[in-house]
């Protein structure tokens, strides 16, 4: 993969942990081929750790919503967790924070999936 994401599996679930800052030319590229590269490997139910991410900026934004985008083409299920608080109120001001679903934790975010 890359220095700024990591993959895991819970089960059928995905989990994208992504550190660092998703800015232009700063880790948007590197999130997108993650998020890409798990999707075309198949997976269908994807959480997206944020905890580690320190900076997102507006071509970091996009790419979020670009791969969300994606990933329910593909007919995935893509959900953000643990959003430190910059990241919280940036989706917050552009009002993406109702597209995405949200969860503060691990357990919350793959029990949404149901069994």
């Amino acid at each position: 993969m890359n220095k700024n994401a990591s993959v895991r599996k819970i089960g059928d679930i995905t989990v994208v942990e992504l550190k660092g800052k998703i800015t232009i030319g700063a880790g948007d590229l590197q999130m997108r081929e993650a998020i890409h590269a798990v999707l075309n490997e198949g997976a269908r139910k994807l959480v997206v750790d944020m905890s580690g991410v320190t900076t997102i900026d507006s071509s970091g934004v996009g790419e979020l919503v670009g791969c969300y985008t994606t990933s329910t083409h593909k007919g995935a299920k893509m959900k953000l967790m643990n959003l430190p608080a910059k990241i919280s109120d940036v989706l917050t001001v552009t009002q993406l924070i109702t597209v995405f679903d949200v969860y503060p934790n691990e357990a919350e975010a793959v029990a949404s999936f149901g069994s």
